[in-house]
């Protein structure tokens, strides 16, 4: 009884979040003129057309601001990881000098932030305003992948790293060639984290970035959807100002679901790994 109950639920609520998803696909390849037809939504539609699409790439603005997202996710996501991995690791290690030290600071830095002036102004008179790089540094390290991070890297056997350094491997080596290939499910899965963050960067290029040709794609989308309908909408206008900013919603969040099926079989195992002990 009460598994049935769970499974109504789970599909009740999987309902609610699959549908809206549903409807914003239906509307960027349906005409206008059927979704006018069925009260401006559309679940099934019985006709398809891809005009959306095509005049969403034709535009300038669209494929500038996907190489701008593509850059701040792929850079950004690798230094995320280069940092995040540079720091668990040592941390992990409990003979390091200042290891108490050093997760008492980051822990502060969890419960007191500095707010959004002061981070302004650091990123201002580091020279990083109006720049792309500030997407990317400002937000290179997250406290709680760390803590993942370490985590895992505590739960894998000592003997393997002992064992390693008898046959003269070094740091960087035992790193790169025995914890890695260990720690495959817990690396996707911070590495899915960083990305799906610096995919949807907003706040950082609303605040630090003034020059429209650095804007993500997510700012564009902001601009597509809080654009005034009436004035958006040109009646000798191709495509419709509803079926271009469906299409936008479609286009910004298609890598990551793309993405997430090749990595979802290990995320359960990493982020629980990572965060059932301390």
């Amino acid at each position: 009884m009460f598994d049935g109950i769970v499974v109504v639920a789970l599909i009740v609520i999987g309902l609610f979040a699959l549908v809206p998803l549903l409807v914003v696909v239906a509307a960027s390849l349906t005409p206008y003129s059927e979704v006018l037809a069925n009260g401006g939504y559309v679940l099934f539609p019985t006709s398809f057309t891809l005009e959306g699409y095509i005049a969403m790439w034709n535009t300038t603005r669209i494929p500038q601001a996907m190489l701008v997202s593509t850059f701040v996710t792929v850079v950004g996501t690798a230094l995320n990881m280069i940092l995040s991995t540079g720091i668990a690791w040592p941390l992990s290690r409990k003979e390091m000098p200042g290891r108490t030290f050093i997760l008492l600071a980051l822990v502060f830095t969890t419960v007191f932030n500095a707010g959004i002036i002061p981070t302004y102004l650091i990123v201002k008179n580091t020279g990083l305003l109006n720049s792309i790089w500030a997407m990317i540094i400002p937000s290179a390290l997250s406290v709680f992948n760390v803590f993942i991070m370490k985590t895992f890297f505590e739960g894998l056997p000592s003997e393997l790293s002992e064992s390693a350094r008898l046959d003269g491997a070094g740091e960087v080596r035992l790193l790169l060639r025995i914890i890695f290939p260990l720690a495959v499910p817990v690396l996707l899965t911070i590495g899915l984290f960083y990305a799906v963050a610096n995919w949807n960067t907003f706040f950082a290029a609303i605040f630090y970035v003034r020059d429209a040709s650095l804007q993500p794609l997510q700012v564009v989308l902001r601009d597509l959807l809080t654009s005034n309908p009436d004035a958006a909408f040109d009646p000798d206008e191709v495509t419709p100002a509803l079926t271009l900013r469906m299409a936008a919603v479609v286009i910004t969040a298609l890598p990551m679901i793309v993405v997430y099926p090749f990595i979802q079989k290990h995320f359960q195992k990493g982020v629980l790994i990572g965060s059932v002990k301390s």
